[in-house]
């Protein structure tokens, strides 16, 4: 867990001192602060009670979030193999799990900053109205949520190709093809329906937090994509060590 850290920490470095960090933090919160203003707090959204706006906002936030994570995730390993540093770390005494993880933790991490950056948009809502902290605070664990499933999907991509631009394609390939499968699961009958809806990455699993209700379900739905994703990409590192 130490040598996680230990990478996780250099990462995260990485992601501060860099542009390319910042560059999405900027877009992100610059277009959520657009989408916010457009469709819940300006004149074309009609008036609306507090609960709706922030609604409105945790859904619109909830389509940026992974996009952040697939741009933020998919330059961990395949940076690593086209400045041929990937040889290093793996020679290093430091096992493959620990090597995923320690990119992970920091991508989350400055996800869930990039994320929190965005809170002064629901206390905008204070101005003319009131919000319930705890739909705040469930709307941001669901976005941390999705946006880690994402994070490890776009890490899975990483470990496959050292091409960047092959990394993103394939990393939003597969997080735009689970997010197609709810409103594919609505059009097909039951049972198979169902189970499509039940694997998707969003609409039956986050509306709960975006309207301030936590089932446990959906948080355990989306730490098993995080936990599925995490070891496929250990397995596929395993691999390339014997290549």
């Amino acid at each position: 867990m130490r040598s996680a850290l230990v990478i996780a920490r250099r990462e995260l470095a990485g992601y501060v001192s860099t542009p390319m960090g910042w560059i999405v933090a900027a877009t992100i919160l610059l277009l959520d602060g657009l989408l916010f203003y457009a469709l819940a707090l300006g004149p074309a959204a009609g008036p609306r009670l507090s609960a709706e706006v922030l609604s409105r906002f945790f859904w619109t936030t909830s389509g940026l979030v992974p996009i952040a994570a697939v741009t933020l995730s998919v330059r961990l390993l395949t940076e690593e193999r086209q400045l041929d540093t990937l040889v290093l770390l793996s020679t290093a005494p430091v096992r493959d799990r620990e090597i995923v993880l320690g990119k992970f933790l920091a991508a989350l991490a400055f996800l869930a900053l990039l994320t929190l950056l965005t809170v002064y948009m629901p206390l905008l809502v204070l101005v003319n109205g009131k919000i319930s902290v705890g739909q705040v605070g469930v709307g941001y664990l669901g976005l941390l949520l999705l946006g880690g499933a994402v994070l490890a999907i776009g890490l899975f991509a990483s470990c496959l190709t050292r091409h960047t631009l092959l990394a993103v394609a394939l990393g939003a390939a597969i997080t735009a093809g689970m997010f197609l499968l709810y409103p594919l699961g609505t059009v097909i009958d039951p049972p198979l329906g169902g189970v499509l809806r039940a694997l998707s990455l969003h609409g039956e699993h986050f509306f709960g937090f975006q309207t301030g209700a936590m089932h446990l379900r959906d948080v355990v739905y989306y730490l098993s994509v995080i936990y599925f994703f995490l070891l496929v990409s250990t397995k596929v590192l395993e691999a390339k060590r014997w290549e």
